[in-house]
């Protein structure tokens, strides 16, 4: 991709709603250059979508933006990974690949979890709760997730940092464009993640824990473990651990800034913290973190009017579907209030739905009843204008400044 288009992919992704607005308006689906894909924008198309994964495969969910230089890719060739996940998958494969991350994600596991997250929600709050001052997104937004999954898939606290920096600069290389050196550095990054992974991947094959790295483990492997067993198992939880971290991160960058710009909302919330379910439901809708995904047709389709061949590339927009005004009337609102909430689509749906869903919306609640008890008095910080990501996978600030 040059750097004039992707210039305009950046301007696209920091603010994609006045293009999903037009699209939803278009009669047929509308091909956009800077996605290279047809964007599907309604609510009713994109669930129509979600829910045909026969004719739409999941094959090139995460395909990149940018092709990292051939520098990079020969420090990635040292690392571990490069098979389908589940993100990717379709059919049995898909339901090989996600039945250990349901089992270990489950409403107990994640019940399990919660005290260490509230403990830790507290302790990271208490670290700047006397200052005054804060980027959240540094001191909060970017630990507490890492922290809670690497928990649940049984990472040594010691590891968790390393881990989440692999995470971030997988995401960078991928769709950001850098210079070679900086592809270079981001792919030693990842690497070392990946080793990283391979080494718990290792240990719990010898020695099994209640903990879903073992899981994974069990899942995959029967017998001597073997190297095609280890770059798959790397995959498997670099995926499931980008998933656990970067998407909540998001959404707790996200959420807050919305509410602080809806002061009055934010005084409610802190008057009224049983609405804190509600809000979380809202901000997921309103600003979804992840605006959607690739599929590609596996044979002739019709949608919405618009004649496709196979091998069409679609953009499934989760954040275009909850922006629809005949699913969601006054969609353009933030409104906490907002009753009754119809069911938006940020997890997504169907058997692609986000196992997580649960442990995210849980690890958000933790958030914001630890702010409006403690930081009641928050705003966002005037002299720091909020810039958006650029980005479709994990939309949030870069930087969140907030004073008390």
């Amino acid at each position: 991709m040059d750097r004039e288009l992707h210039g305009r992919l950046d301007e696209l992704q920091r603010d994609p709603y006045p293009l999903y607005t037009r699209a939803r308006q278009t009669g047929g689906l509308t091909h956009v250059v800077e996605l290279d894909a047809w964007l599907v924008a309604r609510d009713a198309d994109v669930r129509e979508v979600l829910r045909r994964p026969e004719d739409f495969s999941s094959a090139v969910a995460l395909r990149p933006d940018v092709l990292p230089s051939p520098a990079a890719l020969a420090v990635l060739g040292g690392g571990f990974g490069g098979r389908p996940v589940v993100v990717t998958a379709d059919g049995a494969a898909h339901q090989r690949l996600r039945a250990p991350i349901v089992r270990g994600l489950s409403p107990a596991r994640v019940t399990a979890v919660l005290p260490y997250a509230a403990e830790r929600a507290a302790a990271l709050v208490d670290t700047f709760a006397g200052d005054g001052q804060v980027d959240l997104m540094a001191a909060y937004a970017r630990r507490l997730p890492g922290e809670v999954i690497g928990r649940i898939v049984g990472l040594d606290p010691a590891d968790v940092p390393g881990v989440v920096h692999g995470g971030h600069r997988a995401e960078e290389l991928l769709f950001r464009p850098l210079e070679e050196a900086e592809q270079v550095a981001a792919a030693e990054d990842v690497v070392a993640m990946q080793h990283t992974l391979d080494q718990y991947a290792r240990e719990r094959h010898d020695q099994p824990r209640e903990d879903l790295c073992s899981e994974l483990v069990a899942s995959v492997v029967e017998g001597p473990l073997t190297l095609d067993h280890r770059h798959q198992l790397v995959a498997d939880l670099q995926n499931l651990l980008i998933a656990g971290h970067l998407t909540t991160t998001a959404l707790i960058g996200t959420t807050v800034l919305h509410l602080l710009r809806h002061p009055r909302q934010w005084e409610l919330l802190c008057a009224e913290p049983e609405r804190i379910p509600a809000a979380i439901e809202e901000a997921a809708r309103y600003d979804t973190a992840l605006q959607g995904f690739r599929r590609i047709t596996t044979r002739a389709v019709v949608v919405a009017g618009t004649e496709l061949p196979a091998g069409a590339t679609l953009f499934i927009a989760f954040g275009a579907a909850n922006r629809d005004e005949r699913r969601h009337p006054r969609a353009d609102t933030f409104d906490i209030t907002r009753s009754p909430v119809a069911r938006h689509l940020a997890f997504g749906l169907g058997v692609h739905g986000c196992p997580g869903s649960q442990l995210a919306r849980e690890q958000l609640r933790l958030t914001l009843e630890e702010l409006t008890r403690r930081l009641p008095g928050l705003r966002l910080a005037e002299d720091h204008p909020v810039t958006m990501r650029p980005t479709m996978i994990h939309r949030s600030p870069y930087a969140l400044h907030l004073t008390w």
